[in-house]
């Protein structure tokens, strides 16, 4: 079969660039969308809560806490975790979605071949159908269409990136409470083995006659209290263990090794400018890209009102023995056009458009919360790792103090002028202070792991 002339599809291919420029425009910049969004926030110069340096952010804060078991864990989580796989597999689908859309900017093509042949018996290839077809897309329509699914893809592609940082900070955030809870359980057995102490020292002095049953029993009741607590602790050690398996994969043992102190607070952090914030936070990159979508899909329902004009070539190619023609498998092509013009439809491409345009709106909606919420996150982050850094230095001295205050009331338990009750007491608020101490140094962690997540570093 010879092929004919290109002259139509190189026309044809022609005047398709010509209007390829026609009746398209770009969603609105970032700075517009910003000043759009956010027209009663003026940024400040730098972040109001202070606390930290005015220096570009630093990718790899999780080798901060220079705690390679730690990094481990987070590799792990990042190859295994279940929530980030779902994260990947939407960005496939948004792949997947961009070739679909950017395949009807080109031409379709497509071959029929009929079969027959003798009544009775016999057959074969009788004739080959070739069709194609190509859209001139005159009002942006189709592209449109491909520009909206490149921005989704975009979107999804910034998802998945937060979604890695956000499930680092939370695998980070489960070791932290994971070591605390073994370090208070630690503490809660330091307790009750003092106050075991106690209740051997009211036993001594029942027995040579200077103490009382009244001692001794409430003696024995604070060291139930304390076993009482012990076991809390060591149920809350076991979920966290539990929480932080689950975030890695891995099955909820209670079995996976922590560390056995907490990591050092790290120094101040590199914190950069308000105005740097929306830029580099990967749910923001993909609250913008969803208003860039959004202003493509209402271009795409606008387009879609107008006339479609499309291109068609077609040849054949057939041969029979039971149909005698002259000159019937010669092949035969054409060259055509055709124009469909929506006229009623019951105002269905009207709602489209304001569908389309209600989406808008709230995408736009959706990007100005997403912003509001990154600065707080930021503000309330450096101002509660503040008075945590503030809340830490005022229980070591309480820690201090009350440690002077036990040892004392001891001394004067011992040669009888103080009472069993006022050494308890002192016990009490010795384990309160050193309980709160350590749930200071670890929600500081916590909180910077916040910070991190919040002005958008990298894992």
């Amino acid at each position: 079969m010879s092929m004919p002339s290109l002259r139509p599809w190189v026309l044809a291919a022609s005047l398709a660039a010509a209007l390829a420029g026609c009746a398209f425009k770009p969603p609105p910049t970032a700075d517009a969308l910003r000043s759009e969004v956010l027209p009663q926030a003026p940024l400040p110069e730098a972040f109001r809560a202070g606390g930290g340096v005015s220096a570009a952010v630093a990718d790899r804060w999780l080798a901060s806490f220079e705690q390679p078991e730690l990094t481990s864990l987070v590799n792990e989580a990042l190859a295994y975790n279940a929530d980030l796989r779902v994260a990947a597999a939407r960005v496939e689908q948004a792949a997947g979605y961009v070739k679909v859309a950017s395949a009807s900017l080109w031409p379709s093509v497509g071959l029929v071949g009929l079969g027959g042949g003798k009544s009775g018996g016999g057959g074969g290839l009788d004739g080959i159908f070739l069709n194609a077809s190509l859209e001139l897309d005159v009002w942006g329509r189709l592209r449109y269409g491909s520009a909206a699914a490149r921005e989704q893809l975009a979107a999804a592609e910034a998802d998945y990136a937060y979604a890695r940082q956000s499930l680092a900070a939370m695998v980070a955030k489960s070791w932290f409470l994971a070591v605390e809870a073994g370090m208070q359980r630690a503490i809660a057995k330091d307790s009750l083995g003092s106050s075991e102490v106690l209740v051997r020292m009211a036993d001594d002095r029942l027995r040579i006659g200077s103490g009382t049953a009244l001692s001794s029993a409430q003696a024995r009741a604070t060291v139930g209290t304390y076993r009482d607590t012990l076991r809390q602790v060591e149920l809350s050690r076991e979920q966290a263990l539990r929480a932080l398996e689950l975030l890695v994969g891995r099955y909820p043992a209670a079995e996976i090794a922590v560390a056995d102190r907490l990591a050092p607070m790290p120094p101040p952090l590199p914190v950069g400018v308000p105005s740097e914030l929306l830029e580099r936070r990967p749910d923001m990159v993909a609250a913008e890209r969803r208003v860039a979508a959004a202003f493509n899909r209402v271009g795409e329902a606008k387009a879609a009102q107008l006339p479609r004009i499309s291109l068609t070539a077609g040849g054949s190619n057939v041969s029979s023995e039971l149909i005698v023609l002259k000159d019937v498998s010669s092949p035969v092509w054409s060259v055509g056009a055709n124009l469909i013009a929506p006229i009623y439809q019951g105002g269905a491409l009207r709602a489209q458009v304001e569908i389309r345009s209600a989406e808008q709106k709230q995408a736009v909606a959706e990007y100005a919360r997403a912003g509001q919420k990154a600065f707080s996150e930021v503000e309330n982050a450096l101002g509660t790792e503040s008075i945590l850094r503030e809340r830490e230095a005022i229980l070591a001295s309480a820690i201090r103090d009350n440690e002077e205050a036990l040892k004392l009331a001891r001394i004067q338990y011992q040669v009888g002028s103080a009472d069993l009750r006022t050494v308890e007491q002192s016990q009490l608020a010795l384990y309160a202070a050193r309980t709160s101490r350590l749930r200071v140094q670890s929600e500081q962690l916590a909180q910077r792991t916040n910070l991190y997540l919040a002005l958008g570093g990298g894992v």
